[in-house]
């Protein structure tokens, strides 16, 4: 990891040198749940300290990356970059926000998967633009990255990160001879996939989120609520008026730098903040290679987003409780104790328990201090594993037929764990519920996840599920259910890890990279020669999928 010491303010791309830890951070954070890989924010707010105020933003959104981080300031002349590895308070103190003077900045906290964990990779990542020079912070994942950056490099473009990021970037730099907004349009002309972005010339904050609006993103306003202005204040206003502006992934960014909720960014949408206000321009063209609709990640409601956070008018603290009424309704049994695995599993735990009448415990404690750690485990370290971040309470669990509500079930080996080690607290009975529909197909529009040959519920009943985590019974939510807890339309979200329907056609090179099967040829024929359907089955394997092969291609920036 960078030091401090040797991490400067960079108006320059960053680099540094890959972990050497990742193996062992993936054995103790993984969880058997895709991962989001990044959040975003912005503040447009002259006279207020707004590299402070990125820094508890960007701090709220660290449940959505935890690699690195980073912050862009503009002060109307210039930007400063800050960007290092680690967590957003490993990164940042007093010194280095003194040095962050600006009256816009933009933040970024990071999940690398497109693009390795390394101090390069971190963002904001800087761009030449008609406007000069442009900070880009990105959430989500381009499909068709790939074959752009390789256009772009026969041609004599150089990239200096391994990010779909700096596609993003260099197609905006291509056309720094356009005016900005006709820069930004064409870019969502040529870019397939998910993208919320947050952008900063020297003078204005700018947001924009792909057609389909798959990755969140939100807008909000700082208001002045003294009843005088103070003296000396840069910018005195009037109580009530906007003094500023927020975009951020989640709403819960919003409320910790004292910001109102506005509204969400639209999809297709890109809204323009300065000293002349607020302007918004639309993405007039239907999407390339996508459906016209909107396709917000229906993962949000159930695990990636902060309870909180509010997403379609619906909280989702509110909207997980649901779940768990729904799932106590569809799959009810015979228990003495509702326990969730922490922190996404307990709101629908709680609907669970309310719903069906058996007592809700907390019955598995999460150590809160675990977070990424540079110090090398031993091998009983290694092992351990799941324990070092999950402890049973035996008092509640001995004896007890035990109902244990879990968000989801990717890979299926930390869940087995999980079980087991209820088991060994002295549980009589385990029955697992899980408030998603069985995880089936890869994900390519910003989370990390498996090979679809690695996702446990590929080609595996339900029943096969449960003898391989050793649980007394299993049931999932269905998709009805679901629909109807999160209480928006079916066709407003992207479902395809549960249904395989991806509302943005996914170049096959890229799906042959997760769909692809180990088997024979006829296989891979299938999924070139067809549509984004099943493509094919799989030869029986081994439920023991713990040591997965690594992916040909993860999929998020």
């Amino acid at each position: 990891m960078q030091s401090k010491a040797s991490t400067e303010h960079k108006d320059v791309f960053a680099s540094g040198e890959s972990l050497d830890e990742h193996e062992f951070q993936q054995q103790l954070h993984a969880e058997d749940r895709p991962h989001e890989e990044c959040g975003v924010f912005g503040i447009y707010a002259p006279g207020i300290d707004v590299a402070r105020r990125a820094f508890f933003g960007i701090f709220a959104l660290q449940h959505r990356g935890q690699e690195s981080a980073g912050i862009a300031v503009a002060d109307g002349e210039r930007l400063k970059v800050h960007t290092d590895m680690g967590l957003v308070s490993q990164i940042f103190d007093e010194e280095v926000l003194k040095n962050l003077s600006g009256d816009i900045a933009v933040g970024h906290t990071r999940y690398s998967t497109t693009g390795s964990s390394k101090a390069c990779n971190a963002q904001p990542i800087l761009a030449e633009s008609s406007e000069g020079v442009l900070a880009v912070a990105h959430n989500g994942n381009l499909v068709n990255a790939s074959g752009l950056r390789a256009v772009m490099e026969q041609s004599g473009v150089h990239f200096a990160t391994g990010m779909d990021t700096e596609v993003i970037a260099k197609i905006i730099e291509a056309q720094k001879d356009k005016p900005l907004e006709e820069a930004l349009l064409e870019t969502m002309r040529r870019v397939q996939g998910a993208y919320s972005l947050v952008l900063m010339t020297r003078d204005t904050l700018i947001a924009m989120r792909d057609p389909n609006g798959v990755r969140p993103l939100c807008l909000g306003v700082l208001r002045e609520h003294r009843d005088a202005p103070r003296e000396g204040d840069a910018h005195p206003h009037a109580p009530g008026e906007a003094m500023g502006y927020v975009v951020a992934s989640e709403t819960c960014a919003l409320n910790v730098v004292g910001a109102e909720y506005v509204r969400e960014i639209e999809p297709g949408e890109i809204v323009f903040i300065n000293g002349d206000g607020i302007e918004s321009v639309h993405f007039k063209e239907a999407p390339q290679h996508a459906e016209n609709r909107p396709a917000l990640c229906i993962f949000e409601f159930i695990y990636l987003a902060r309870p909180d956070s509010q997403m379609l008018g619906r909280n989702v603290h509110h909207a997980r409780r649901r779940m768990g009424e729904m799932l106590a309704a569809q799959a009810p049994v015979e228990a003495d104790v509702v326990i969730g695995v922490p922190d996404s599993g307990l709101p629908a735990a709680i609907g669970y328990a309310g719903a069906s009448g058996i007592p809700y415990q907390e019955g598995l404690i999460k150590n809160r201090y675990i977070q990424r750690t540079f110090i090398q485990p031993d091998q009983t370290q290694r092992e351990l594993g799941v324990r070092m971040k999950l402890t049973p309470l035996q008092e509640v669990l001995e004896g007890k037929r035990v109902v244990v509500v879990e968000d989801s079930i990717v890979r299926g080996t930390t869940t087995k764990r999980i079980v087991q080690m209820i088991r060994d607290a002295g549980a009589r009975e385990v029955h697992l519920r899980i408030s998603s529909p069985p995880y089936q197909w890869p994900c390519f529009y910003g989370i990390d996840t498996a090979a679809r040959k690695d996702l446990i519920a590929f080609e595996r009943t339900v029943e096969e599920i449960r003898q391989y985590n050793g649980a007394d019974s299993l049931a999932y939510i269905s998709m009805d259910n679901l629909i109807e807890a999160v209480g928006q339309p079916k066709d407003v979200f992207c479902r395809a890890c549960f249904d395989g329907e991806y509302p943005i056609q996914v170049p096959q090179d890229i799906r042959l990279s997760k769909l692809m099967l180990e088997a024979n040829g006829s296989e891979v024929e299938a999924i070139v020669g067809g549509d984004s359907g099943d493509p094919g089955p799989e030869s029986e394997g081994e439920l023991e999928i713990e040591n997965a092969p690594e992916r040909t291609l993860a999929a998020t920036a």
